[in-house]
């Protein structure tokens, strides 16, 4: 793992703002842990705008998408986390709610990452979420979640050698329901500006905000 990168803890990422990613040095088992901007950027691509759209790429499609293919066959990376939001459209617009562990444990999406090379010679390293179906709890909010993956698949999806893609495609499923809560946030996290720890606690009971979901 890199040693002396500073990272305060987050409570709102948006979109092409950075975040940690955990990446496997080619033919070692040295883990390194790194910053990239979170929306994928092509290496082939003259233009980085692109970068907005492919913040996340769907598992059932990504051996044929080519802004993701290349990424999936030998670029693929962790992004850790301990929580992440999706919004329910409600008759008074859309609620947010926080999905995290049952025991607060963090966990890591399943990623995919580029480097991208401009005209002056700068570098960008960019990444993408995977997403798959949503479970049970995810599917009351949302009909998609992303790819959480279990630790005892890590090597395998961090090693840039492997190449069996219809393994790698196995592992790309819903999260276990039982292991998963979410629970109704504020809207403050509707707005990137907001970066604290009242983004993901529990809008109270009292406001008529939605229970628990477990």
């Amino acid at each position: 793992m890199s040693d002396g990168l500073e990272w305060p803890p987050r409570y709102n990422i948006a979109p092409t703002q950075p975040v940690l990613v955990i990446r496997r040095k080619p033919k070692t088992s040295v883990r390194e842990l790194s910053l990239a901007q979170w929306g994928l950027i092509p290496h082939w691509t003259k233009d980085p705008s692109l970068s907005s759209k492919l913040i996340n790429a769907r598992s059932e499609t990504i051996r044929e998408k080519p802004a993701f293919r290349d990424a999936f066959i030998s670029r693929r990376c962790l992004i850790p986390a301990d929580g992440f939001y999706e919004w329910e459209r409600t008759s008074n617009g859309k609620q947010p709610y926080c999905f995290e562990m049952n025991d607060g444990e963090m966990f890591a999406f399943a990623g995919i990452w580029d480097r991208w090379t401009g005209n002056d010679g700068r570098a960008i390293e960019t990444c993408s979420i995977l997403t798959t179906t949503a479970n049970d709890t995810a599917s009351k909010v949302h009909n998609r979640m992303p790819v959480i993956l279990d630790r005892h698949n890590y090597d395998v999806w961090l090693d840039p050698e492997f190449a069996n893609m219809g393994e790698l495609s196995g592992l790309l499923k819903p999260w276990t329901d039982e292991r998963m809560r979410c629970y109704p946030v504020s809207s403050r996290v509707n707005s990137p500006k907001n970066d604290d720890p009242e983004c993901s606690r529990l809008l109270p009971v009292e406001n008529n905000a939605p229970m628990l979901f477990e």
